[in-house]
């Protein structure tokens, strides 16, 4: 789901990309030690709550116009 929001889009656009990288170097074993995944994998997370949160309000901003 996008934004419709076009500023909130933006944003959800630059948090996708950061969540996809940092997602490519966890999968790709790009990890130096088990710390440095939880590190990653913890990044992961706060952006993917940092996006639902993100796309809540957008939908709460376009929600009368349905």
């Amino acid at each position: 789901m996008a934004a419709k929001d076009p500023t909130l889009k933006l944003l959800n656009d630059k948090i996708r990309l950061l969540m996809n990288d940092k997602t490519d170097t966890v999968a790709v074993g790009g990890c130096e030690d088990f710390a440095d995944y939880r590190h990653q994998t913890g990044i992961i997370q706060g952006l993917a709550l940092a996006e639902r949160e993100l796309l809540d309000i957008d939908e709460m901003l376009y929600r009368d116009e349905k």
